[in-house]
């Protein structure tokens, strides 16, 4: 079966229908997302959307810097706590801690 992206397109509709949000939020927020997730050519789209909206390369640089630094840390934190888990004599398998039900790590 061809993709559809019909259900991504009706996700991404009703996350800017939200009057919760200015405009500008919705654009960094999608930015952040993309990045986080590794797709260039959604990072490109959002890139020149929130140019277009009137948020200059200078904001769009401080949210790269800004979202760097949590993935960043994110990463290291994962890190920490493998080690910390493989080295643990009585670690279960992945399933395990990683089961909805788990609260090892969060």
């Amino acid at each position: 079966m061809p993709y559809d992206g019909t259900l991504v397109l009706d996700y991404l509709q009703k996350t800017h229908e939200s009057r919760l949000l200015t405009e500008r939020e919705k654009h960094l927020i999608g930015l952040a997302v993309t990045l986080t997730r590794g797709c260039q050519v959604c990072t490109r789209g959002r890139i020149e959307k929130a140019r277009a909206a009137g948020i200059d390369d200078e904001t769009l640089n401080s949210l790269v810097g800004i979202v760097s630094a949590v993935n960043a840390g994110v990463a290291a934190a994962t890190a920490r706590e493998a080690f910390r888990t493989a080295a643990d004599a009585q670690q279960g398998d992945c399933v395990d801690l990683c089961s909805p039900g788990s609260s090892v790590g969060r």
